[in-house]
């Protein structure tokens, strides 16, 4: 039984999202929040299999939400579900710990499949959401070290897999594409997220400079 909260700000969402939940064989809705300082006094008790983590909740967004969560409970799987596609927004998550990112307008078996992989260590990411990660890693032009390699920049492995994400590939079908194992794109996904979080950290470094 795979446990999940919900941290969102529309109460009739949660409890369709909940309800949908419950639905499901091998699923279990065990809490839901409307806040993220709500979210922050009980999960780290609580400790459900995965959190699904809205973005926009008011006084304190679900990015900083993640940040403190992933503080308490390192160890804790957080899916971003929300509306929000912009490049700044998916970054930002990911640079604050978030496992994976999925839009509100997936289909139900998408979500369900997104907490699967969350919760066997993946990090499932909506397609559109791939194909602007996709561009973003082709817009950088880092500088070579001494190798010749450029730090931060997607392996030809990495990049394949991620451009099978961009096409929505499921874990199942990159791993037969690509003659892998899916536990080895599970670890290929963890590579690209953490250049991913680097990036992010630059990014903002740079942004800071820039001011």
């Amino acid at each position: 039984m795979i446990t999940i909260s919900i941290v969102d700000d529309e109460a009739k969402l949660r409890q369709s999202i909940a309800t949908f939940v419950n639905g499901s064989p091998g699923f279990k809705c065990v809490s839901s929040y409307g806040s993220a300082e709500a979210a922050l006094n009980s999960l780290p008790s609580e400790k459900p299999d995965v959190v699904l983590m809205d973005i926009n909740l008011g006084e304190m967004s679900g990015i900083e939400c993640v940040a403190k969560l992933k503080e308490q409970a390192p160890d804790m799987q957080i899916l971003m579900l929300t509306v929000y596609e912009d490049t700044e927004k998916i970054f930002h998550a990911l640079a604050a710990g978030a496992n994976g990112y999925l839009l509100k307008r997936s289909s139900p078996t998408k979500l369900l499949a997104a907490i699967r992989e969350v919760r066997g260590g993946g990090s499932p990411m909506t397609s559109s959401i791939a194909r602007k990660v996709v561009a973003s890693f082709q817009k950088q032009k880092p500088a070579a070290n001494a190798a010749g390699e450029r730090a931060g920049q997607l392996s030809p492995r990495e990049q394949a897999v991620l451009d099978g994400l961009a096409k929505g590939w499921t874990y199942k079908q990159l791993a037969s594409e690509l003659d892998i194992s899916i536990d080895t794109i599970r670890t290929y996904i963890r590579r690209i997220y953490e250049k991913l979080h680097v990036q992010s950290r630059t990014e903002a470094v740079a942004k800071y400079l820039r001011n």
